[in-house]
């Protein structure tokens, strides 16, 4: 009888060590599930078009033999608690081709806007990001002004718009407005329009 309770005793501290451990695991892990992504990773492509952002939303714009195709990764940087909305840094590499071939990489604060009456039966997300830093391995024929000349060196800007199940936000299908330009003149007087493309894409969150 003595001999058998300083062994009970230590099972019972083992099964409740036990049961601390994997509680303390099991409310990690739903604390984890529950948090918002502050990581994505995802791929778009696009096709050129000759107008600035805005020609698209009007009808003038003209598509041309010319694509993208892209890697994307973002980094939530700040999250309202007040509201539903959010500051990322955006980055991208992609691959340019067709009527030109060269290499641009791009980042850019974006700020994110997660909430719309219909968010219920389809999430969706405005992304906006008006300032950024581009730049391509060659100045691009498609960006050269009048005279012939054109930078490397441009203005990043997107708009974006997130599609995703209401209560699964880690996958996302989006559209972007994928734009370079000088600022109406502010990095440079060449007088380009920069480049636009209207890209397709799926990231995940995380």
């Amino acid at each position: 009888m003595h001999s058998t309770t300083p062994s009970l005793c230590a099972g019972l501290r083992t099964f409740g060590a036990t049961a601390i451990l994997l509680s303390a695991g099991l409310l990690y892990q739903s604390q984890a599930l529950s948090a918002e992504p502050d990581w994505s990773i995802g791929v778009y492509g696009g096709k050129f078009y000759d107008t600035e952002p805005a020609g698209l939303t009007q009808g003038k714009a003209t598509f041309m033999n010319h694509h993208m195709l892209a890697v994307t990764g973002t980094k939530t940087l700040w999250r309202s608690e007040s509201f539903p909305m959010s500051l990322e840094l955006d980055a991208m590499i992609g691959q340019q081709f067709g009527m030109d071939s060269l290499t641009e990489i791009a980042f850019a604060p974006v700020l994110r806007w997660s909430s719309f009456p219909w968010k219920d039966t389809l999430q969706t997300d405005l992304r906006l990001g008006p300032l950024g830093f581009s730049y391509t391995s060659k100045v691009s024929s498609l960006e050269l002004g009048p005279e012939g000349k054109g930078s490397q060196t441009l203005n990043f800007l997107m708009i974006e718009l997130a599609f995703s199940r209401p209560k699964d936000p880690s996958r996302e299908v989006f559209v972007r407005l994928h734009h370079r330009c000088a600022v109406y003149d502010l990095l440079n007087n060449y007088g380009a329009n920069g480049e636009d493309f209207l890209s397709f894409g799926y990231r995940v969150r995380f």
